[in-house]
């Protein structure tokens, strides 16, 4: 039998053993829930370090992106949820629509608009604490040049992007380019990380913004979390959750139950439901996004006439279609909105005149203009039907109206194969269609042609905005096409909830300035 002495050894080694074991046990537990947790992204490290606000912000999109890859896709969502929050961008834009220093604190440009000389913000750092400096700046480009990243043709024609030292960045090109530095507000002008190594950026990101992506669930569900170590003011919120909602009435009813605490952009029909409910603000912006009546103006379409696309505009009541829609800011009358360098209120050219509109017509013999198709989908259905009933008052041509799905839309419209639709365009300086004879309107016209390259050979921006004036003035005498109304964005948010925009957000939500009670 053992002694006394030898038993209480034995029992503390038997405990001893167990402490270790339940230890281990333990460390493999807070090992395991610390890698689910870091896996995840639920809380941010650095936002533990930094002290980050508690609260959190629900928001309700109508389309979380695929992927997160900004620079090998065009997809707008990503661009549009993660630039200003994640991302930072050399150029930015404020709620008019007007160039502000971003990371590049300030620029010069050279007489001749060939050189552009950057200074770069310092004391800036990635999410991952690296610095970021010009090399990133200059690496960030050329990875765009050479990588073909999507809308990299917006940079131009670029001769060298060098760095003489940390904060300075130069881009030299072979020709003026007017909308460099707008290009360099966008996702061109994203600053990457150049030691982040294998990033998965479909999936994740590695910005100097304000938040870092937390939770991403492809088409469903994304997280931004506080970034404890960014250089600019921090955040006011400590996560930002973006939740996808197809359907608008089920949207409406998540802001009515307080499940959301912000929709935007909400659609006209969230806004009227939340304008309802005493706890919800709905607000209202202006955008770049432009609803227009396009013609096909190839040489088989009836609207390669000049004089039947004139009697056209004659023969649609712009105004009163612009009057009507619940998304209208107003009716525009030429292909620039009022946001953007260069626009005229062009909408006097071609005022609703039946009497006119008729005489014209009355010159073509009834088997020139026996009919013409409007082919559009289920969104324009109803702006399509006004519009078929205008044209409908004259005897000739006689309407096809078609509403067709999404896929046999965009099949159409490749193939050239209708002669009107209702469409949108949404970009600054997206203008500039109308002058490439290959583009979906295939209009084809030298003055317009000409006047639009006199405006790309600018070398500053007020004399590109006065030649994009002049060519649009051009394009839309012309009656290339019929711009109906520009769109406004409509916000809705909890009454709790303040320090959001208002402007642009169908482009870019800069969320760092959010807040709430």
């Amino acid at each position: 039998m053992r002694s006394e002495q030898q038993r209480k050894q034995y029992n503390g080694l038997i405990s001893w053993g167990v402490f270790l074991g339940v230890a281990l046990a333990l460390s493999a537990l807070v090992w395991a829930g610390w890698s689910v947790l870091v896996q995840h992204r639920s809380i941010s490290l650095s936002a533990l370090m930094h002290g980050a606000p508690q609260s959190s912000v629900t928001v309700g999109i109508g389309d979380v992106p695929q992927s997160l890859d900004i620079r090998s896709n065009g997809s707008s969502a990503a661009e549009r949820l993660l630039i200003d929050n994640v991302y930072e961008t050399l150029i930015t834009v404020d709620q008019q629509n007007q160039l502000k220093s971003g990371l590049a604190t300030s620029w010069k440009v050279s007489g001749d608009a060939l050189k552009y000389t950057f200074t770069i913000a310092s004391n800036v750092t990635f999410s991952n604490r690296h610095a970021l400096d010009s090399a990133d700046v200059v690496w960030s480009l050329q990875q765009a040049v050479t990588q073909k990243y999507a809308g990299v043709d917006a940079l131009g024609d670029m001769q060298s992007i060098t760095n003489p030292d940390s904060t300075t960045v130069v881009i030299a090109l072979t020709k003026p380019n007017p909308t460099l530095l707008r290009a360099l507000s966008g996702r061109l002008g994203i600053v990457y990380d150049s030691e982040a190594g294998n990033t998965d950026y479909a999936n994740s990101a590695v910005g100097s913004g304000p938040f870092t992506v937390g939770a991403f669930n492809a088409a469903q569900s994304l997280t931004l979390q506080y970034n404890g170590s960014y250089h600019g003011t921090k955040a006011k919120v400590g996560s930002i959750a973006f939740k996808q909602y197809s359907d608008e009435n089920a949207l409406a009813k998540a802001l009515a139950d307080g499940d959301v605490d912000l929709a935007m952009p909400a659609t006209a029909t969230v806004a009227a439901a939340s304008n309802k409910q005493h706890d919800l603000k709905v607000s209202e912006g202006a955008t770049t996004d432009k609803v227009l009546l396009a013609f096909n103006n190839s040489t088989d379409s009836l609207m390669s006439d000049e004089q039947i696309r004139k009697a056209m505009r004659h023969l649609v009541d712009a105004s009163s279609i612009a009057s009507s829609q619940p998304d209208s800011a107003g009716a525009l009358g030429g292909p620039i909105s009022p946001l953007e360098p260069g626009y005229e209120d062009l909408t006097g050219l071609f005022p609703y005149d039946l009497n006119q509109a008729q005489t014209m017509l009355g010159y073509f013999a009834p088997q020139f203009i026996p009919s013409v198709d409007i082919v559009v989908t289920e969104q324009y259905r109803p702006i399509a039907e006004t519009i078929a009933q205008q044209i409908g008052q004259v005897s000739l041509p006689k309407v096809n109206l078609e509403v067709v799905s999404a896929e046999d839309y965009a099949k159409r419209i490749q193939d050239g194969s209708w002669e009107l639709t209702i469409m949108s365009m949404n970009g600054t300086d997206d203008a500039g269609a109308f002058a490439d004879p290959g583009s979906l309107f295939h209009y084809d016209h030298s003055e317009a042609e000409q006047a639009y390259a006199s405006a790309r050979a600018a070398t500053n921006d007020q004399d590109y905005a006065e030649r994009m004036k002049a060519y649009a003035k051009i394009v839309s005498e012309d009656a290339a096409s019929d711009w109906l109304y520009t769109r406004k964005c409509f916000t809705v948010a909890s009454i709790k909830v303040s320090g959001y925009p208002t402007s642009l957000i169908d482009t870019r939500m800069p969320l760092g300035a959010l807040d709430k009670q």
